[in-house]
């Protein structure tokens, strides 16, 4: 689905991606981990469009869409989601969820004035869509709450929530477990897997949590120094003598032998 060919980023002197390549298969979770500063994040950036890349290419089912913005990816199906949750905090949940849909006609004047049973009728079905994707995610008991008091686990589900009303073909999830206590974080992996199994979403994954990654990920994609080190299962992975001495290091090393 998602094909990587030599990419580079650099910002000045510094090279925060050098010349990585992957692929993302249809229909997997790919975990994508590595040390801080190892790039992953950076080449999220540069594949889902918020920085443009030095060098080379990006293809989402054989189309070129290397350094397209943002906007224009969404509506190809590629999402992402950031480490601290982008919510409208003085909005509820439920108004979080159905501000997402693009091109809704209550958004212009013209519409409001002269064609309100068609705003009203696209409201419907938002809000339909909405309840569908709160019954999904189980938080039926915060949907009236405003986004901006919810617990750090919570926003992230609510970040889930927002790439499922559109029907996403492609998710990036970064660092979806910084921050979330292990209840919710179980939580979240449990609605990945079954967005994915259900519903054939594609995720591909940053995390540091290896327990997460272990129960979501095959393949699993190591970074470090900007480059890809390894890919493999994380059984391979930790396996793997340049990654336990590159990234995992020698006391993960000595864990694995016991």
């Amino acid at each position: 689905m998602i094909k990587v060919d030599n990419l580079t980023k650099k910002f000045g002197g510094f090279t925060a991606v050098n010349q990585a390549s992957l692929a993302i298969r249809k229909g997997s979770i790919t975990g994508l981990i590595g040390p801080n500063g190892a790039g992953k994040t950076t080449l999220f950036n540069v594949i889902a469009g918020v920085h443009k890349p030095s060098s080379g290419t990006v293809l989402l089912d054989g189309e070129d869409i290397t350094g397209l913005p943002p906007h224009e990816l969404f509506h190809k199906g590629m999402l992402r989601t950031f480490q601290i949750a982008h919510e409208f905090s003085t909005l509820t949940v439920r108004e979080n969820l159905m501000m997402v849909p693009p091109a809704q006609a209550g958004e212009t004047l013209m519409d409001v004035w002269f064609h309100g049973k068609k705003v009203q009728e696209q409201e419907r079905k938002v809000k339909e869509k909405a309840e569908e994707v709160i019954d999904f995610l189980e938080i039926s008991h915060v949907a009236d709450e405003l986004a901006g008091n919810l617990s750090g686990g919570q926003k992230k589900l609510l970040e889930l929530g927002r790439t499922m009303m559109v029907d996403a073909k492609v998710v990036f999830l970064d660092e979806v477990g910084a921050g979330v206590n292990r209840t919710l974080l179980n939580t979240i992996g449990d609605a990945i897997i079954r967005l994915n199994q259900e519903r054939g979403y594609t995720f591909c994954v940053i995390e540091h949590d290896m327990d997460f990654i272990d129960k979501l990920c095959d393949p699993v994609i190591v970074m470090a120094e900007g480059a890809v080190l390894a890919e493999g299962t994380l059984a391979e992975i930790k396996a793997n003598e340049h990654v336990i001495e590159a990234y995992l290091g020698t006391g993960l090393k000595n864990k694995v032998a016991k």
